[in-house]
């Protein structure tokens, strides 16, 4: 069964395997991601997760996951999961390169 996705927050469904999950690039989660990778810049984290190098990818399913459960999906994660992958890391990230323009209807509604 997938997980609601709220794509106004920037949420984007993901599944690895039989594995539903929810990713969102919050500024906390990829501040994770970059420290854990050691990436210098923005473009370097971008390139690492939309490029689908293992570690980039291990680490934001485990720091960008915000329902489901990261650990059974890394269980369950094989190569055949990472066109999945990339999909999922540049619709989170391009989230903020577009302006964001849910962010103030999201604000609203929990408000």
């Amino acid at each position: 069964m997938a997980l609601e996705v709220n794509k106004e927050r920037g949420e984007v469904a993901l599944r690895i395997g039989d594995v539903d999950l929810v990713i969102a690039a919050t500024m906390q989660g990829l501040a994770a991601v970059s420290t854990r990778l050691g990436c210098q810049s923005l473009q370097e984290l971008f390139l690492r997760l939309t490029g689908t190098e293992v570690a980039a990818s291990l680490a934001a399913v485990t720091l960008l996951t915000v329902r489901g459960d990261h650990q059974a999906a890394l269980d369950r994660m094989s190569l055949q999961d990472y066109p999945a992958l990339a999909k999922a890391f540049s619709e989170a990230l391009t989230h903020h390169f577009d302006g964001e323009p849910g962010k103030a209807k999201a604000a609203k509604a929990s408000a």
